[in-house]
């Protein structure tokens, strides 16, 4: 299956990227920049030069392909209307791609658990959302993905957990301010943070792109239920010379992030059934049993 792929570069386009090779899908990658690019050749892809808020960059690659997994999101005041941008792109390219060939497409957006807000009971795919301010677009956008569906498009909506692995991503940050002998936790830490392992997550990708029943909102994490406080506890225990944990008042750190701060205090359960049901088990449960390897991961990441 030839696959058009963006945020090939990101922690979780990446692990995308790796396990699509793996799986013997050719790879076209959307690439900022010539660096980047080089760095996706290397792996296996074939870049491309291009960007989101320019569609006529990737626009025929996109017609090109049998599958499209968007991954990538800018983290700019004008990310949410690029990526509006794009999704109006993609999937016009790829409707008039079907129509005009009679092949029938994937498109795999990338979202997030976040949308589905405070969730103490165990939330599942149909849970309603009610997402924090940080993610409150999210929920418009899986909307334009879901209603592209049609005979000729299958459209998936993936909700990750938080992912971890690689040496890049928030559980990255807690360890490399570990190392640095200072661990902030916002709020008591009481907080449960739904978790994926960043090979495991790109090893559902694959699942997805390959199985004809995966569609609609499919949720992604390992089901571990750890409290963010037992985390940081578990990194704290790793290491030689143990560093301080400080909880950071909620009030105090949104001066600081904003309204990253509510999104990392979130409290959430979530369960993943229409991924296990395509026969995806996590080989990682739970980031407190990982925190050797993840610890090593990081340390390697750096010297690259």
């Amino acid at each position: 299956m030839q696959v058009f792929l963006t945020g090939a570069t990101g922690i979780i386009g990446s692990a995308v990227l790796d396990a699509m090779i793996k799986g013997g899908h050719p790879v076209t990658a959307l690439a900022r920049d010539p660096e980047k690019a080089e760095k996706l050749a290397a792996k296996g892809a074939a870049p491309i030069i291009g960007e989101l808020g320019m569609p006529k960059t990737y626009g025929e690659p996109v017609k090109a392909a049998d599958a499209v997994v968007h991954a990538a999101f800018e983290a700019s005041p004008r990310g949410v209307a690029k990526e509006t941008q794009a999704l109006e792109t993609i999937l016009s390219a790829m409707t008039q791609a079907s129509q005009a060939d009679g092949k029938p497409r994937v498109f795999v957006y990338t979202s997030g658990v976040w949308v589905l807000g405070r969730s103490l009971k165990a939330a599942e795919e149909d849970s309603p959302l009610d997402p924090p301010p940080h993610v409150e677009w999210r929920p418009k956008h899986e909307e334009m993905v879901l209603s592209a569906f049609s005979a000729s498009l299958r459209t998936v909506v993936v909700r990750p957990g938080i992912v971890y692995g690689g040496g890049r991503g928030i559980i990255a940050d807690l360890i490399k301010d570990a190392l640095n002998g200072l661990i902030r936790v916002v709020g008591p830490g009481k907080n449960r943070w739904p978790c994926v392992y960043d090979r495991d997550l790109g090893e559902l990708y694959v699942r997805m792109l390959e199985s004809p029943m995966a569609a609609g909102v499919i949720h992604a994490t390992d089901e571990a239920d750890e409290r963010v406080m037992d985390i940081a506890e578990a990194v704290a225990a790793h290491l030689p010379q143990r560093p301080d944990i400080r909880n950071v008042p909620l009030t105090e750190a949104r001066k600081k992030l904003g309204t990253y701060a509510d999104a990392l205090a979130l409290d959430q359960r979530v369960r993943s059934p229409k991924a296990r049901a395509l026969g995806w088990t996590p080989t990682q449960t739970g980031v407190i049993n990982s925190v050797p390897r993840l610890v090593e991961e990081f340390r390697n990441a750096q010297r690259e």
